[in-house]
Order: structure tokens, then C-alpha cells, then sequence
């Protein structure tokens, strides 16, 4: 068993965004299997993209008709890992072929409702092994080909006439079996690796080797009960095994090209999804493009406004203050008249108190002075209260 170095998978796992919980995850799955490693590699995604990402790999058990075996897999985790679901890929070794099915795809990848249903808030690697485990308990995703074998008549077979030609029955000379096998130790790209891999690694836990494949012999012969054996019945046999054989294909393809053609329309459906959000998003794209392109022209001729009267101020020599602002009735401007006279009044009561304030004037000036403003001021306010009432204005 390896020993775990927290510090270098902690260093392993800088770059990703949730490590603490990463690096829990991981070693909780590493504890319990023993025969998985983990390493940082390159991951290509479809688009082309790649990014350095951490992966499990290595065997875990699986218990398949009563023997334990253990099946190559690696697991991707996402950098937004627990957010996202890993990539789950299995990695047959060179004697192996992968068993499609509708868990997985004839490219090796693992299709589980645990990883299409992944919630980060109880979802976890631990779970998604041990998921794994019992699932390919069912189904094997991986199977070899099993040893040639050759039919070989009883050495107590009559001899055949010496009119009928020589007959050796071409009995079925190799059979698949629906079996994981051991093999030696895998890169992430399917490849034997240099060395030995995990401990324990494509070697059942105890247990004898894979039985052969059903329906295949090794040295037996058929059973006769009156001792004669006719070339009728090996030919019937013969029918009956490439019969049983063909079957088996036939079944094997079929069943292939059905895990196939659902792992084809659920890239469709994805596709289409794709298509509907990549035409909402065009859509998106125009208005936008319209708004601006709406935008640009009135900011256009907003400039040229600009323009316009920066150029018409340039040749106005100067400007008589009184007659910058021009009202379109003389009620409107006795108003504006009498308001700013008003407003001068409030400024000169100001100054006057800071006057007394500092000294320069002394009280029975300032008393004088104020007493003159305020009658004025008095009598600014009640004209433009009689203006605004004329005008209409509201009080």
C-alpha cells in the first residue's frame, strides 16, 4: 500500500479552486482503494483545449459471478471539483476489449446516473467507486480473448470408411469470454507502463484464474452413450456450435450497436441543446449590435451638435451678462429681476454680519443698514409673489 504524501498532493491541488475539500475527497478514496494512484496530467478536452488536471487511476475490485476482479478505470477531477462532476474513463489493458454498453461508450467513458445527477453537497468520489464497483458487477465493461481451443476426437472413434474422406470437424477455435483479466499496468492512454503498477494490480484478490469462456472446450470430449459416433453426429454438433456461436455474435452486436446508438442520440440531444442556446445567444448578439449601432449614430450627431456651437461660441466676441438670459413676457422678467435683487439683498446681510463680526463697522451702521435692506427685500418678495400669481405660477 502507498503512503500518502498530503504535502505534495496539497501542492498538486493549488491551482484548483475548492482544495481543501478536493484533497479530502481524494484521500478518503485513496484509503479505502488501495490499488488507485493519483497524478497531475495534461487533460484534452473536445474542444481541443487541454489543462493540467488530477486523476485517480489504477484497479478497483469487482465482485462478478462469485470472484473478485479488478478493472482499470481513471478518474478526472474538474478544477471546480466538488462543483462539477469528474470524467470517468475506463482503461482497458492491451489484452482487454472494451464491452460497450449503456454505462459505457466504445470510447471507454463511464455514463452513470451518479455522475448525470452529481450534486456537490452529498456527492463524493468515495460513493462514486463503490457506485462503480456494483455496477460493473452486472455489467463487465471490459473483456479478453480466451485460449484457442481445438476439438479432438476420442481415441476410441471408429475409423472412417476408406470411401469417405478424411474428416477433421473444424470445432470453433476461439471464444470471447464476458471476463475481466489481469494484465500488466496501463498510462492514462490505455498503454502498458513501464514497471508494475498498483499492488495487486490486474490480479484477483486471492482468487484462482478467470474461468474460460462459456462454451468453450479444452481437451473434452463429447459423451457417447453407445460408443459409436457417426460423421451425422459430428455434424450436427458442428451445426449446433456455430449455431450457439453465431447467436452469441449476433447478440453481442446487437447489444453493441444498441449501447452505441443510445450513447449517439444522447450526443444528439446535447447537440440540439447546444444548437437552441448558441441561436438564443446570436439573437442576444443582433439586438445588442442594433442598440449599439442605434447608440453610436445619436452619439454621432450629438457630437456634431457640440461642434456646432463650440464653433458659434468661438466667434461671439463676448457676452453682456444681462442679456445672456431673455424671458418671452415682461411679467416673467420683473420676476427674474426681482429675484435676483432679492438674491443680492441675502448676500449683502451676510457680508454685513461678517462686517460687524470683524469689526470694520460698528452696530448702529450695521443696525441702519439692515433696517434699509429688509424694508427693500420686504418689498422684493411681496412683488414677486404678486408676479407669480399673475403669471399663474404655483405658490
Amino acid at each position: 500500500m502507498h503512503k500518502l504524501d498530503e504535502n505534495a498532493l496539497t501542492r498538486m491541488l493549488s491551482s484548483y479552486r475548492d482544495p481543501t475539500t478536493t484533497k479530502k475527497d481524494v484521500m478518503n478514496a485513496l484509503r479505502i482503494y488501495h490499488g488507485l494512484q493519483h497524478r497531475v496530467e495534461e487533460y484534452v478536452f473536445n474542444d481541443g483545449s487541454t489543462k493540467m488536471l488530477l486523476n485517480l487511476h489504477g484497479t478497483i475490485p469487482v465482485k462478478y459471478k462469485g470472484n473478485t476482479y479488478n478493472i482499470p478505470i481513471c478518474i478526472w477531477l474538474m478544477d471546480t471539483h466538488p462543483k462539477n462532476a469528474p470524467i470517468c474513463y475506463v482503461k482497458p489493458t492491451p489484452e482487454m476489449r472494451i464491452k460497450v454498453s449503456a454505462y459505457v461508450d466504445f470510447n471507454g467513458k463511464i455514463y452513470l446516473p451518479y455522475l448525470h445527477d452529481w450534486n456537490p453537497k452529498n456527492a463524493d468520489l468515495l460513493d462514486l467507486i463503490q457506485i462503480m464497483s456494483v455496477t460493473f458487477g452486472e455489467v463487465p465493461p471490459v473483456y479478453s480473448k480466451g485460449p484457442e481451443t481445438t476439438y479432438q476426437p476420442p481415441s476410441y472413434m471408429p475409423p472412417t470408411p476408406a470411401t469417405s474422406t478424411s474428416y477433421n470437424p473444424p470445432y470453433p477455435t476461439q471464444q470471447f469470454t464476458p471476463y475481466p483479466v489481469p494484465g500488466p499496468g496501463y498510462n492514462s492512454y490505455g498503454q502498458p507502463a513501464p514497471g508494475a503498477a498498483g499492488p495487486g494490480y490486474g490480479m484477483p484478490y486471492g482468487m484462482p484464474p478467470y474461468p474460460p469462456a462459456p462454451g468453450s472446450i479444452s481437451g473434452q470430449t463429447p459423451s457417447v452413450g453407445t460408443g459409436t459416433i457417426t460423421e451425422e453426429h459430428i455434424r450436427a454438433s458442428l451445426i449446433s456450435a456455430v449455431e450457439d456461436k453465431l447467436k452469441r455474435r449476433v447478440q453481442e452486436k446487437v447489444n453493441q450497436c444498441q449501447a452505441e446508438v443510445q450513447t449517439l442520440r444522447r450526443t444528439q440531444q446535447e447537440l440540439n441543446e447546444g444548437q437552441v442556446k448558441i441561436k438564443e445567444i446570436m439573437s442576444r448578439l443582433e439586438r445588442d449590435e442594433k442598440e449599439l449601432t442605434k447608440s453610436i449614430t445619436v452619439l454621432k450627431d450629438k457630437e456634431k451638435e457640440l461642434e456646432r456651437a463650440l464653433e458659434s461660441l468661438d466667434n461671439v466676441e463676448s457676452i453682456d451678462v444681462d442679456e445672456a438670459v431673455t424671458t418671452t413676457a415682461p411679467l416673467y422678467k420683473q420676476l427674474l429681476n426681482a429675484y435676483a435683487e432679492e438674491a443680492a439683498i441675502e448676500d449683502a446681510t451676510y457680508f454685513m454680519g461678517e462686517a460687524l463680526r470683524s469689526g470694520v463697522i460698528d452696530l448702529e451702521v450695521f443696525l441702519k443698514q439692515i433696517r434699509q435692506l429688509s424694508r427693500k427685500q420686504f418689498m422684493l418678495r411681496a412683488l414677486m409673489q404678486k408676479c407669480r400669481q399673475k403669471a399663474g405660477f404655483s405658490a
